[in-house]
């Protein structure tokens, strides 16, 4: 059998690992990939993920970078069954219209500008219809029911407890030689989560492909986060400031109201502090969360037993409109804003960073992971200035990063975790993670269970032997496009020297033009400080 990893190798997004046996080609996840330009440019070439030529695909639950990819999949000719939970059937009907959406109009806004300059149009990477084609390919399985997708192989989703519906996915493949068992982590969830139950154990692998997101830290509890989240909440109302509050629309917005909800209970959210959902799939997603209490843990369950709403505030409103999301933003007062992306690098709450980032008083809280090169993980890593929307925008606002409150296991939880196998030989391959958190768990894992662990790169392609033998093939990672430094450099340099050599013609313009071209060279200037100081703090 070969695994290639197409996402989420050294990386946090675009999570999908293509299987192939000899009878067969499937895979594990189809994740959008998040970030900067040129790894946005892996959406758009699916030329290795060869779409028309898998026979299934199995889903670990519904998070974009996750699924977003499988309208474009369908899109390029995928036509087999997706397998999930049946809650991630529901949430990925929601977020794969939204995620069209946003698509939808990305594209038009980058469309007016190319128009502006000249430019072609450009379609964006799928539409609502290629997302709405991908809702009668989905097949709902139960918890702990093994199934067979194909003859020969079978597979069992197992509750991660990470967001609602979510798996893990153990996978027997029979050959000629002997069974080989595979169990794909997917996210794995953090004990004592809110709403969730906790994450199932399994005993025997073969092989495991382990999530590592955390694998370099652990997090706070769940009291101390909730105490950090009502000190912001204290400082931007003392100020009559906004609370900005990025959040995935799926479990961690629920997560956030729920810990809003504990906080009243508590007299520590002031009555006439209003809070605002400005999400429209949030709102949707909430819903689907009612609608399934089967799958909450027993603390919540019993909250609804009790007569409890804790996903209700008397102070809660829900946000549908553009324009009631645009009033947000002239609305005075303090307030509680969550809305998506978690990131901070789509969506509306890009918005609400303009008009609030640069405020005093403000609160900014990460709730979730921010990947490299994501608008969020540049405030949270200390950035001045960032860039939204064309415009450089003061960091101002007293930042918080809650990590108390991520979906994701931390690192002694994901090590706890792992100690319930007990398959001599198991071969550990960490993915979705950072290289140096990955490096950093990789080295406890080989040291507390004497397990072999490897991080596989993106595109790299290993070939697994029945008895817990691999090889590893990295010739596809040739394709990886290649930054010619010296080139670039020299290029800004002649263009330097050019300039200089002009500047007696540049004395001659006018005094009005000569402020604007100082305007521009002081802002290139002031982008190259930056770029050089970044390079200076790795």
């Amino acid at each position: 059998m070969k695994v290639r990893f197409l996402g989420a190798a050294r990386t946090v997004t675009g999570s999908c690992y293509l299987l192939e046996t000899e009878q067969y080609r499937f895979a594990v996840d189809c994740g959008l990939h998040q970030g900067n330009q040129e790894i946005d440019a892996r959406n758009w070439d699916l030329s290795l993920y060869t779409p028309a030529e898998l026979d299934f695909m199995l889903v670990t639950h519904a998070h974009i970078d996750h699924t977003g990819l499988l309208p474009r999949l369908v899109k390029l000719g995928f036509s087999g069954p997706v397998y999930a939970t049946e809650p991630t059937c529901g949430l990925m009907e929601i977020m794969l219209q939204d995620s069209a959406h946003i698509q939808e109009m990305e594209a038009q806004w980058r469309n007016r500008k190319r128009l502006r300059h000249g430019g072609k149009q450009r379609e964006p990477l799928y539409a609502r219809q290629d997302a709405e084609a991908v809702f009668p390919l989905l097949r709902p399985q139960a918890y702990n029911e093994m199934f067979e997708p194909v003859p020969g192989l079978r597979v069992n989703f197992k509750d991660a407890g990470h967001i609602l519906g979510s798996s893990f996915i153990e996978i027997w493949v029979d050959s000629e030689a002997q069974r080989t068992k595979l169990v794909f982590s997917g996210d794995l969830g953090r004990p004592n989560q809110l709403i969730v139950r906790e994450p199932s154990i399994v005993e025997t692998a073969d092989y495991l492909f382990m999530e590592s997101t955390y694998g370099d830290r652990n997090h706070k509890d769940e009291d101390t986060s909730r105490e950090e989240l009502a000190e912001a909440i204290g400082y931007s109302y003392g100020h009559g400031e906004k609370v900005i509050i990025p959040a995935f629309a799926v479990e961690r917005t629920q997560e956030i109201i729920y810990t809003l909800y504990l906080l009243h209970k508590e007299g520590k959210l002031p009555p006439d502090m209003p809070v605002y959902v400005d999400s429209p799939l949030a709102t949707k997603a909430t819903e689907v969360f009612r609608r399934n209490p089967e799958f909450f843990d027993r603390t919540t369950r019993e909250l609804l037993e009790n007569g409890e709403d804790p996903f209700g505030l008397p102070q809660l409103t829900f946000t549908q409109s553009t324009e009631e999301s645009k009033a947000l933003n002239t609305l005075s007062g303090p307030a509680v804003v969550i809305s998506a992306s978690g990131m901070a690098n789509a969506g509306r709450i890009k918005h609400h960073l303009r008009h609030n980032l640069w405020r005093r008083g403000a609160s900014v809280v990460f709730v979730g992971f921010q990947a490299k090169g994501t608008t969020g993980r540049k405030i949270v890593d200390g950035a001045e200035t960032v860039r939204i929307f064309g415009e450089e925008v003061a960091v101002s606002a007293r930042v918080y990063t809650i990590n108390g409150f991520s979906a994701h296991a931390g690192q002694q939880q994901i090590l706890d975790w792992l100690g319930h196998f007990r398959t001599n030989g198991m071969q550990v391959f960490l993915v979705h993670g950072e290289y140096q958190a990955q490096q950093t768990l990789a080295e406890l894992i080989e040291g507390q269970y004497g397990l072999r662990v490897a991080i596989p790169d993106y595109l790299e392609e290993i070939t697994l032997h029945p008895g817990g033998e691999s090889e590893c093939d990295t010739s596809l990672q040739q394709r990886l496009p290649q930054v010619d430094w010296d080139w670039l450099i020299q290029q800004a340099q002649t263009q330097l020297d050019e300039l200089h050599s002009r500047q007696t013609q540049l004395a001659r313009h006018p005094m009005e033009e000569q402020w604007e071209i100082r305007d521009r060279l002081q802002e290139i200037t002031s982008q190259l400080t930056k770029l050089i100081s970044g390079l200076a703090n790795t």
